[in-house]
């Protein structure tokens, strides 16, 4: 039905074609041809005219048609047409000889803020995508039409980075979905900003998930990292959009400068410390504040397992600048106490025999405490020489206290060699062994 109502409209166009033909044509003739002569024309037209010969023809009609080509339309197909009057939730428009055509809803959206900005006479692409509806109108889409438009705008702006703003529509585990040019992308939660990364320090999930729906309606800077046009698929970035700014920032810093902040977020690998720059010492905005990793080396000097163990979410701190790599800032807590291996050779003697505590067992052996910052290894080959057919773990305990003769010490690199004394059936062995050697 609307491939005919299309067709009808086509004949009425080309019937006045027509006529105009016929007119000039009853003007320039000075006689009519007979029945017989027409009959005998006919007979003498071939059935079939080539392609060539129709793009010749050089008849009035044939002129008019050349000069007001006619084509039939389909779905898919793009038209360019004259806006009769637009709204915020239809657009009608003017497609010449073939009728007027309709856009409706969110297909009136061509995610470049096109919509908002037509008036009558604006002349737009639409592309079809019912031929006749309900109403009688062709039915079509500027939203459709503009998706090309819509990406190279994208990738023009991903290889510029242009800070653009996005507002955050949902979210998920893994991050927050956002939209640009009337296109779906992703906000991952690694490219978050250090302000909107949710910490949760037993990483639960669910908990994750109630922090990142909190900002869903706020507006985010972001750039585009990565467009695949094919998949629809559309990255971007807090992250990389705040990186100019804090940049700027992180210049006033420099390396052995000492920062004072909070403790932001704990994690396995470390804890996060917020802290305002020199030049915000008085800002109250949370915006302002840069924020460094205390790695779990750098928390204290004794061996530390678990960083929950020695500092929480909210503790007041200060922390040492001992590395800063583009946009970030490695810091210190325990650059700013005394090393207290610095007197372990004046307090610890190589041969002499200690009490310590075991604080963990691998495959390397015993890590011992003998002080509360002051450790060592006993290595699982000293203890295989000296304890022939027993397992490290069957012997010693996690926890337990035992006597140790040190084997070696050294200061500057932290490391002491121990030997476990208690139950060491093999000791007169390796004794009487070494006294051989020295002979």
């Amino acid at each position: 039905m609307a491939k005919k109502n299309i067709l009808d409209k086509l004949a009425e166009e080309v019937d006045k074609i027509k006529t105009t033909v016929k007119s000039k044509t009853i003007k320039t003739e000075k006689k009519t041809t007979s029945k017989k002569e027409e009959k005998a024309t006919k007979k003498s037209v071939p059935e079939k005219i080539s392609s060539t010969e129709q793009e010749e023809d050089s008849s009035p009609m044939g002129k008019l048609l050349s000069e007001n080509p006619i084509e039939i339309p389909e779905l898919g197909d793009t038209l360019e047409g004259n806006v009769i009057e637009a709204s915020s939730s239809l657009v009608l428009l003017d497609l010449g000889a073939i009728g007027t055509g309709i856009v409706l809803g969110k297909e009136s959206r061509d995610g470049m803020g096109l919509s908002k900005k037509l008036k009558p006479g604006d002349k737009i692409s639409a592309t079809i995508i019912d031929l006749e509806n309900e109403d009688g109108f062709i039915e079509l889409s500027i939203r459709e039409a503009s998706h090309e438009k819509s990406w190279d705008d994208l990738e023009s702006k991903r290889d510029t980075q242009e800070v653009l703003s996005v507002k955050i529509l949902d979210a998920n585990k893994g991050g927050l979905m956002v939209e640009l040019n009337g296109i779906k992308g992703f906000l991952p939660v690694s490219q978050l900003s250090s302000e909107h990364y949710p910490r949760v320090e037993d990483g639960n999930k669910n908990r994750i998930l109630e922090l990142l729906k909190a900002y869903v309606g706020n507006e985010f800077s972001v750039k585009i990292i990565d467009t695949n046009r094919e998949d629809e698929k559309l990255i971007v970035s807090e992250k990389a959009a705040m990186s100019e700014k804090e940049r700027k920032v992180i210049s006033e810093l420099k390396i052995d400068d000492i920062v004072e902040g909070e403790i932001s977020g704990v994690v396995d690998f470390g804890a996060f410390i917020k802290f305002l720059p020199t030049s915000k010492t008085d800002s109250k905005k949370d915006s302002d504040k840069l924020e460094g990793l205390v790695h779990i080396s750098e928390l204290a000097w004794q061996l530390i397992n678990n960083p929950r163990e020695v500092i929480k979410v909210g503790d007041k701190v200060k922390a040492k600048i001992i590395g800063i790599d583009d946009t970030r800032i490695s810091l210190s807590i325990r650059a700013l106490e005394k090393d207290p291996w610095e007197e372990a050779a004046g307090k610890y003697k190589v041969g002499e025999i200690y009490k310590g505590k075991v604080d963990k067992i691998n495959h390397f052996g015993a890590f011992v405490y003998l002080d509360a910052n002051i450790h060592g290894l006993a290595h699982i080959s000293e203890f295989q020489e000296t304890h022939p057919g027993k397992k490290m773990e069957n012997t010693i305990k996690v926890g337990e206290g035992y006597n140790w003769k040190i084997l070696s010490i050294e200061p500057k690199n932290h490391r002491m060699g121990l030997i476990l004394m208690d139950g060491k059936e093999g000791e007169s062995k390796k004794e009487t062994k070494k006294e051989e050697n020295a002979e």
